[in-house]
């Protein structure tokens, strides 16, 4: 009987240490950047997406893709700690017209559904008349 209280008592104990350890978790401070109307060859197309590890676990972006070939995206190459933040780094190519990108990170984070992250990049690339 008493071994049965024991065994019952440290799967309780276990069962309290790892409830609330859910892992890394990330919050950008946006999802969407707009541009607005930027300049062909006066603007530089790069924008900062800027996130927080919210977790209690150091958080793993192991990939950043574009949606097509125009725009480049630089990512962290270390994990990131709790309480800690990072950036992910955009660049356009500027082409004249409409942008509507989407970059998708993917991490080990809990609180996205298979960790995860879309990003978008939109607004217009203008070309200023020549006088």
């Amino acid at each position: 009987m008493m071994k049965n209280l024991f065994g019952f008592l440290v799967i309780c104990l276990f069962s309290l240490s790892s409830f609330g350890q859910d892992g890394p978790k990330i919050e950008f401070k946006t999802e969407t950047i707009n541009y607005g109307d930027v300049v062909k060859g006066e603007d530089d197309g790069v924008c900062i997406f800027e996130f927080t590890n919210t977790g209690n676990a150091p958080l793993i972006i192991s990939s950043v893709n574009s949606s097509c070939g125009c725009t480049v995206a630089d990512k962290p190459s270390e994990p990131i700690m709790p309480g800690k933040s990072d950036k992910i780094t955009v660049k356009y190519n500027m082409n004249p017209g409409p942008i509507s990108k989407t970059i998708t990170v993917e991490s080990n984070a809990v609180n996205k559904p298979n960790g995860v992250v879309p990003l978008r990049i939109k607004g217009t690339v203008i070309v200023k008349e020549n006088k």
